[in-house]
């Protein structure tokens, strides 16, 4: 196997959090690890609705934190609430200034939308739908022009090199050639920046290769998880066989539409206060049991947005055009589809994993600000902040001083995982750990996981996303109560109190399993 040693710092991954990390680490040198062409296949550049930030002067970043801390169903730290939305308007700033084309009104002041769970409109958008995509434009960009980044494209990271304590390096495999053997490259520090875990099931917003790899890398290495229970369901997934579903977003409910049954019931007001800009777990369980009834859910934009649609949503409309829907005249259909993950691997305020040597930003992070539920839009500035958090961290350990690139080159000889038997996986995701769960079919699930993963120990691949399902699946069970994005049939119910964080390890997780598997023969 080859070995390369680099004083670069490795950034694992090519998303917002990937790209924002090394640009704020410059000068220090960088080598990204980019799967994809740099710009695609990650969620960050498919997201719509934009960056949370208290812009407005009758906002405050004081009620973002409340905002978010209520969403979050008492499982969000304060501090770090806190933390995160005192930063959100420099952040804003910031991408401003690296060339993101915020809309914005005459007066130069930003549009910003309301979306589900906000007090007030603090969503500042692109185009109505495009904010992902034109963050990531501008960033890029920037990164071409960034002298100390390297980024290798066509290499997927599979697992980190690790004593249990500290992290020391991190396996790469050719996407070109699934055949090859991997290279083990060690940098002066590891950021984790692989995004979440949604497409573990079978219907999902996020890219194809976004299936829960860097937690579950991070979870064999020996970090510690938070929250693997908590996956966050977008309840306006727009329904018409594609995969992944492409999205429709919560800023049409902000601007009036409605979500009604096939009959023309407009529910949510039967079910919440805030109808449509309920939670998005509630709304997320509303249309789920919807379509399990045969009600056939759907999004009304035509009295509240009408024909304005095509030039204030373009991707909105683009999905629906291409599947035959016209929104202008008629209801979108819509499905409760994987997201988001709260959970992931546990990091303190710097970014910093409980392995030495590895720090986590993005998706991958649970650094305590989702809780229970993720307030909408804080996905992206949440990857903003910690990116900059893990960026000076490294600064303090690691010296701005010029290394040479990494020349990467695959030897044949590495397996590859059937797209057969991830579809089992995420069939069996979706049919038990997902919007609704109860203890038969969460220990069915680990059960099916552990024959899945002992058909196909040798991929490495595979065995992150069953570590991932695992750890999910596990925490599910053993949260007996409903919170937030985690529903339990058979624990419908609240536990009174502050909520709890779920810690778990791999290990602790692998056990669980095990005992379910002995008990069941």
């Amino acid at each position: 196997m080859q070995q390369i040693a680099t004083n670069r710092v490795v950034i694992i991954g090519a998303g917002l959090a990937a790209v924002y990390a090394a640009l704020k680490l410059a000068p220090r040198p960088v080598v990204m690890i980019s799967p994809e062409p740099l710009g695609t296949g990650a969620s960050s550049a498919w997201a719509q609705g934009g960056v949370a930030a208290a812009m407005a002067p009758t906002d405050s970043a004081q009620a973002h934190a409340d905002d978010t801390m209520r969403a979050g169903s008492g499982s969000v730290l304060r501090e770090v609430a806190e933390f995160v939305t005192r930063s959100a308007r420099e952040h804003v700033l910031d991408l401003s200034d690296l060339g993101t084309g915020f809309d914005r009104r005459a007066d130069g002041s930003f549009v910003q939308s309301r979306e589900a769970a906000h007090s007030a409109a603090r969503v500042v958008r692109v185009k109505g739908d495009q904010a992902g995509a034109e963050i990531m434009r501008a960033l890029i960009a920037e990164l071409r022009r960034t002298s100390s980044v390297q980024v290798v494209e066509a290499a997927q990271a599979v697992a980190l090199e690790s004593d249990g304590a500290q992290v020391t390096g991190v396996f790469l495999a050719s996407i070109d050639a699934p055949d090859a053997q991997p290279v083990l490259l060690r940098g002066s520090a590891h950021v984790l920046a692989t995004g979440g875990s949604s497409g573990l099931y079978e219907q999902t917003t996020n890219p194809a290769r976004i299936r829960g790899q860097g937690i579950g890398m991070a979870a064999r290495a020996g970090a510690r998880i938070a929250d693997a229970e908590f996956v966050q369901f977008h309840p306006t997934a727009i329904d018409v066989g594609e995969d992944p579903t492409p999205l429709a977003t919560e800023a049409l409910r902000g601007e009036g539409a409605a979500l009604i049954d096939k009959t023309g019931h407009r529910f949510m007001a039967d079910i919440h206060p805030d109808g449509e800009l309920a939670p998005r777990d509630i709304v997320a369980r509303a249309v789920y049991l919807r379509a399990q009834s045969g009600l056939r859910p759907a999004l009304d934009t035509r009295a509240a947005i009408g024909a304005e649609i095509a030039t204030l949503f373009p991707s909105v409309t683009d999905a629906c055009t291409r599947n035959g829907v016209n929104p202008v005249s008629e209801t979108i259909p819509i499905t409760a589809s994987a997201h988001y993950h709260m959970g992931g691997v546990v990091t303190d305020m710097m970014g910093r994993s409980s392995l030495a040597g590895l720090w986590v930003c993005g998706e991958a992070a649970c650094t305590g600000l989702h809780g229970a539920n993720r307030l909408a839009s804080n996905g992206l500035l949440e990857a903003l902040v910690f990116a900059r958090a893990c960026a000076r961290g490294i600064a303090e350990v690691v010296p701005a001083e010029y290394a040479p690139s990494v020349d990467i080159r695959f030897v044949l000889g590495m397996n590859n995982t059937h797209e057969q038997t991830v579809s089992a996986l995420r069939r069996t995701m979706t049919s038990h750990a997902g919007v609704v769960r109860e203890r038969a079919g969460l220990e069915s699930a680990l059960s099916d996981i552990a024959a899945l993963e002992a058909h196909h120990a040798e991929s490495e691949v595979f065995l992150n996303m069953t570590a991932t399902a695992t750890l999910i699946t596990a925490a599910a069970l053993i949260r007996e109560e409903s919170r937030g994005a985690h529903y339990r049939s058979d624990f419908p119910e609240t536990t009174p109190g502050p909520g709890q964080r779920s810690i778990l390890t791999l290990s602790e997780a692998m056990a669980l399993r095990d005992r379910i598997a002995k008990d069941a023969t």
